[in-house]
């Protein structure tokens, strides 16, 4: 599969060339603080077939975590790219809103609808997971 996406005002553009491990929706409210409110709709992609083609994504990685996740995101637009977790070594966690073509995502599953709120949507025949997934 061939993906190419990148933030809103075209400072960053990433490639992909390869098969995503994953698809998902996650409901958690850290996530939530990262889209706005809604659900974090992300393809997690083998680092192997990911390319930065253009520019380099700012990080923030909290430092009060004993493991925290680093976020990747535009210094100049402020677009979340993606993130990058200990927990899935070798992937990229790509935001599903970054890719130019979006239209073939469909999440394999939600995860963390403990937190999710009255207005988010989960779609009917996806696998919903109070917390993680494993």
């Amino acid at each position: 599969m061939k993906i190419d996406g990148g933030c809103y005002c075209g400072s960053i553009r990433y490639t992909f060339d390869g098969e995503p491990k994953a698809s998902a929706q996650c409901h958690c409210r850290e996530c939530q603080y990262f889209t706005g409110g809604h659900p974090n709709l992300i393809m997690a992609l083998p680092d192997d077939g990911l390319t930065i083609t253009k520019g380099a994504p700012k990080t923030f990685a909290r430092s009060d975590l004993e493991v925290p996740r680093t976020r990747l995101f535009c210094g100049d637009c402020g677009t979340a790219l993606g993130t990058v977790s200990p927990s899935f070594p070798g992937l990229t966690l790509i935001k599903v809103g970054t890719m130019d073509d979006a239209s073939s995502f469909k999440p394999d599953w939600a995860q963390f609808t403990c937190d999710s709120q009255p207005y988010h949507h989960i779609d009917e025949g996806v696998p919903a997971f109070e917390k993680t997934r494993t």
